[in-house]
């Protein structure tokens, strides 16, 4: 993958090579960005740049790289055991599966790669053998005496035993190896090896840049293109997903309408908590990526809704295909007496489910907050 290749970032990129052309290379780079503004890609990229500018045989390196094969290309990213792998997951198991990934969503997310492995009602993460695999492999002299690079995917999903394993090879690397941590949570990650880091931040795509690459690579129209770069809202992975109808959506629409119904007639309704109560059953025997993916979805939905209770229609791209069901006569309920009270009960909720608490429990006591929050008055600014 070349610089080429990349989505807009064009002041990232044309910093990485300056800083690679001045030989001022730091041993180890955080690349901070969300989902889809191409984190990965760049982090690819640039271990291309630095492994074939300095090869003497730039050609042969370029087409290694670009198939991922090359032996001083290196990756960790998150893994659990699927119906192949049944104990001890480490990248290297996985690393067919990788490369097939990155080919076809090289802007994809964490969701996607357990979807692609077949795991997607587990978490992934990078556990202490990953780590002992990394240390193996960088106490290795390069193979084409060059750089080395390890690029470490998702990198918040490092473990303490594993974070804590890699703190002194990241602090003092061998000669010529390059550490490209990428994440999309840079709180996640323990301070010790965030300071040995530099930091690259990411800005979200434009809309011009996503829409210009729909009609590039996807062969759909302009005007098409224009509508769905706005609801992407930055994130070139969301851009695909919207254009090829992400089933995904529809079901969160559909768990997201029948919870605020529930939620709306619990108040002094006893009888429809048992609803909310079997409607948090039901989300709760999903895989934990999705409770999280959907919890994502809720936001968007309130911040949607909020967005159009405040006259602002231009910014609302959430089109809903429920029957019976209008965006519009819902906003009204999302207000500034309310919205920073949801947004943080939807993230503690996801802030537990990423720490394996009981879904059931904790969905369930969102739901009850919900009934509570929709219901809720607006303060008159008095004038």
């Amino acid at each position: 993958m070349t610089f080429e290749q990349i989505i807009g970032q064009e002041h990232i990129k044309k910093h990485l090579q300056q800083s690679a052309e001045n030989n001022r290379i730091p041993h180890a780079q955080l690349f901070i960005g969300k989902e889809g503004c191409g984190t990965l890609p760049m982090a690819i990229a640039y271990a291309q740049y630095l492994l074939c500018n300095s090869s003497t045989n730039a050609e042969a390196c370029n087409i290694k790289c670009n198939k991922l094969q090359h032996p001083d290309l290196h990756f960790a990213f998150p893994v659990t055991t699927n119906d192949n792998v049944k104990r001890h997951p480490v990248s290297n198991l996985f690393l067919n599966d990788w490369r097939t990934f990155i080919d076809e969503q090289p802007y994809g997310s964490l969701f996607n790669w357990l979807q692609h492995i077949g795991v997607e009602n587990k978490q992934g993460q990078i556990g202490v053998d990953e780590a002992e695999d990394i240390v193996k492999k960088l106490q290795l002299k390069s193979y084409e005496g060059g750089f080395k690079v390890m690029i470490i995917w998702m990198a918040e999903k490092m473990n303490i035993a594993a974070s804590n394993k890699l703190l002194k090879l990241i602090e003092e690397p061998p000669s010529k190896t390059i550490f490209l941590l990428v994440t999309e949570d840079e709180g996640q990650i323990i301070n010790t090896i965030k300071s040995r880091c530099q930091a690259l931040h990411f800005p979200s795509l434009s809309d011009s840049d996503i829409a210009t690459t729909l009609v590039k690579n996807e062969s759909i129209s302009e005007n098409e293109a224009v509508k769905i770069a706005h609801q992407s809202e930055g994130n070139y992975n969301k851009a695909l997903h919207i254009l090829n109808n992400n089933s995904n959506d529809l079901i969160f629409e559909e768990w997201f309408i029948t919870w605020i119904r529930a939620a709306f007639k619990a108040k002094g309704n006893a009888a429809v908590i048992q609803d909310l109560i079997e409607w948090s059953d039901a989300i709760a025997k999903s895989g934990r990526e999705t409770q999280k993916q959907f919890l994502q979805y809720c936001l968007q939905f309130f911040r949607q809704a909020l967005l159009l209770n405040y006259g602002t229609p231009d910014l609302v791209f959430l089109e809903t295909k429920t029957k019976n069901f209008k965006l519009e006569k819902f906003a009204p309920f999302v207000h500034s007496g309310n919205i920073l009270t949801i947004e943080k009960e939807v993230n503690d909720a996801q802030y537990h489910i990423e720490r394996n608490g009981n879904a059931k429990i904790i969905l369930l006591d969102l739901s009850i907050k919900l009934t509570r929050l929709l219901h809720s008055k607006e303060e008159k600014i008095q004038s």
